[in-house]
């Protein structure tokens, strides 16, 4: 069984599905984060 060019090309490994999911999760994370910032700021009590 031999597998074409044009089938190693298709191949995706599961680290990169894994590691484009953190990525994503985290860059959503930072922008919820920074709009609940600016629509919640919390103040400085000293």
């Amino acid at each position: 069984m031999e597998i074409r060019e044009n089938e190693l090309c298709t191949i995706t490994g599961g680290a990169i599905k894994i590691a484009g999911w953190l990525i994503g999760g985290g860059i959503f994370t930072l922008v919820v984060g920074i709009i609940d910032g600016f629509l919640r700021p919390l103040t400085c009590h000293k």
